[in-house]
């Protein structure tokens, strides 16, 4: 397993850590429990980012610019479907 398999594997494992997180949070029933879910949450979304980010910077983990004509047509297209 390559350095770049490894660092793909490292940000589904904490982008699914930060998905039981939020639902840790959503769901709580204390303030205390729904602190320590929220802090929790932010240091996973925190190392997320950073993984992103080096991911990013050797080229594994490219992004696209749009265009604002495919921003506005999404956004046509979802909030048709929100209101039907």
């Amino acid at each position: 397993m390559d350095d770049r398999n490894l660092m793909e594997n490292m940000l589904l494992l904490e982008k699914g850590a930060c998905d039981l997180y939020m639902h840790g949070t959503i769901e709580s029933s204390t303030e205390n429990v729904h602190q320590t879910f929220t802090s929790s949450l932010n240091e996973s979304l925190k190392l997320q980012d950073e993984i992103y980010k080096k991911m990013q910077s050797k080229g594994w983990y490219p992004t696209e610019q749009v265009s604002s004509t495919q921003i506005n047509s999404v956004k046509q297209k979802f909030s048709t479907s929100c209101q039907g």
